[in-house]
Order: C-alpha cells, then sequence, then structure tokens
C-alpha cells in the first residue's frame, strides 16, 4: 500500500460486490484525501448506497480493497466507527427512545462519556429544541428526524463524515446552516464525503466529484474538469429567420426559424468571430451546470451533447 494511499481518507481499489444475479460494483476505484469535501453522484442503483455500506463496514465486499482513515474498512471497522460520523440516506429510529436518549447512546457507542464536545452548539444551530429532545422520536416529523440524525453524526467532531444524501427533508435555511457547520468542520481537518442527487448542492459545496454509473466509476475530477471537454451551449436568435447560419467551432444541434441552439466544440472566439457576420437579436451563452454534465455522462450514447434546458435529477440508489 502506498503512502499516497495511507494517507488518504477514503481509498477503494478494485472493489466489487454482488447480490445474487445483480453485479452491484464493478470495480470501484477512487480516493478521498484528507480535508476534502467529495461529492459522489449517480443515479438509481448506480451503486452509491452499496459503496458507502462498503465504507462504513455494513457489508463485506466481495473483492478489492476498501480504506478509511488509513483502515482496513472490515478489519478495522470497530476503530473506524468512533473516528467516523454516518448520516444514512434513510432515517429510522428504534421504539421507546427520545431524542436526547438517542444522542447519549451514539456518544456511548464511540466511547464519549459525558456531553459530545460539539451537541449543545449543533442542537442551536439547527434549531432542535429541549422540549423536542425530550419526545420519542418516533413522533418526530422527517424533517426533524434529519436533523436529530445530522446531530449524532456530527456532535463528536468526527474525522471524517460520510452522508448519504444529507439535504433531503432540510428547508432552505438548514440547508445553508448546514453548509456552513461543513466548511467549519473541514477548516478544523474534518474530511467530508457526500452522496446526493441534488446537483446543485454538489456543484455549490464539493470540491471533487465522483461519477458512478452500473457500478463502475466514469469519471472523478474537480468538477470545471469535468466540465471542460463536455460541450458548451449557446442560443442564438437572428433577425433574419430565413438566413444562412455558418458558425466556426460550433454545431447546430436545434434550427427553429429565427432560433438556433450550438453546441461550441472549438475555439469560443472562433465562434464569436463567426457571429458577427450574422446579424442577431439575441444571443445566450450558458455555463455547463453539473446537471447537464450528469445527464451527458448517463443519457443514450446516441445523445451526443447536454442541451439548454433539459432537467433531471438521479433517484436515490
Amino acid at each position: 500500500m502506498s503512502t499516497a494511499v495511507d494517507n488518504a481518507a477514503i481509498s477503494l481499489d478494485n472493489v466489487t460486490k454482488r447480490f445474487g444475479n445483480v453485479q452491484a460494483l464493478r470495480g470501484v476505484e477512487f480516493s478521498v484525501e484528507r480535508g476534502q469535501i467529495y461529492g459522489f453522484l449517480g443515479p438509481n442503483g448506480a451503486g452509491k448506497t452499496t459503496t458507502i455500506r462498503v465504507l462504513t463496514g455494513f457489508i463485506k465486499a466481495d473483492g478489492g480493497d476498501a480504506r478509511v482513515l488509513g483502515l482496513d474498512v472490515w478489519g478495522g471497522s470497530v476503530d473506524i466507527k468512533r473516528r467516523l460520523g454516518f448520516l444514512p440516506d434513510t432515517i429510522s429510529f428504534g421504539r421507546g427512545l427520545t431524542g436526547e436518549a438517542l444522542l447519549a447512546h451514539m456518544a456511548r457507542l464511540r466511547g464519549i462519556r459525558g456531553t459530545p464536545p460539539m451537541q449543545r452548539e449543533l442542537l442551536d444551530r439547527l434549531e432542535l429544541a429541549d422540549a423536542a429532545l425530550k419526545r420519542n422520536v418516533k413522533g418526530y416529523s422527517t424533517g426533524m428526524a434529519k436533523k436529530l440524525g445530522l446531530v449524532q453524526a456530527m456532535q463528536h467532531n468526527p474525522e471524517l463524515l460520510i452522508m448519504d444524501e444529507p439535504t433531503e427533508s432540510l428547508d432552505p435555511l438548514m440547508r445553508q446552516v448546514m453548509f456552513a457547520l461543513f466548511h467549519e468542520l473541514q477548516a478544523r481537518g474534518t474530511t467530508i464525503f457526500m452522496s446526493s442527487h441534488v446537483l446543485a448542492d454538489v456543484e455549490e459545496i464539493c470540491e471533487r466529484v465522483a461519477l458512478i454509473r452500473a457500478g463502475r466509476i466514469v469519471r472523478t475530477g474537480v468538477v470545471d474538469d469535468l466540465r471542460a471537454d463536455q460541450a458548451r451551449m449557446m442560443q442564438v436568435t437572428l433577425r433574419d429567420p430565413a438566413s444562412e447560419l455558418i458558425v466556426n467551432g460550433a454545431r447546430i444541434v436545434e434550427r427553429d426559424g429565427a432560433s438556433a441552439r450550438l453546441a461550441i466544440e472549438g475555439d469560443i472566439n472562433d465562434v464569436l468571430r463567426s457571429l458577427a457576420n450574422h446579424d442577431l437579436v439575441d444571443l445566450v451563452y450558458e455555463h455547463l451546470s453539473l446537471d447537464e454534465l450528469f445527464l451527458s455522462y448517463y443519457r443514450g450514447e446516441e445523445e451526443a451533447a447536454p442541451r439548454l434546458g433539459e432537467a433531471g435529477a438521479a433517484a436515490h440508489d
């Protein structure tokens, strides 16, 4: 094992997992450096949650090497869980526990006696009142349950946070509070690995991302780098609907009278020089969004380029 891998917060090398006739993971490989906020994207059934369950030691991989905080995820599971904060995609609490009792129980499982160091601050900032903590968790709303799940995951100031769909069920204000907490934890040295189908969240907070499809990692990198090899889109409106449109450095993917959609595949300066030869009414140039980037990797191969206006979000794994 190389020093670089040993020092990584998360590293997976050729990890495989099969459930009966379904090959869920097919040689998954990526690594997350310590102190990063890392996004993990994929559509329904791609392998996101299976990968997270391997990383957290809830299931054992069939093959390959998976390490968290330098330790084998299976052999070092007990030590990892003490140093890890984990939020599952679905929050489910046992019967008979109050919110207060659940937080105390989770702290004891990590070997903490007394109140965990971040608990009070988290309760205040996520607006979980003492009265709510004394109630049975079975009576919590979905949003309250998510807040309690976030508190238990972060209250012990973990070295690594693994979050499966952390913004689900949070209102916009709480989403921003959570992101602020993530940045503060990162400043203290915490690594954050988050799975999400809310692509705007990943684009806003993550430094690097991995895209998984059908159990394989199809791309990893900085969001801007992932955009670099994708066609950028431009919408132009001509004054004369019947005029010919020739644009160097761009492909016309759609033409409807005076309006045309261009996929820019060459130098933007060549495109602008060509357009200067036409009488335009309007021009709209959109920076490729993560939504479009995501769709460009997952749509059918017959569709060569992302299109403006298409909406899409992957469902839960």
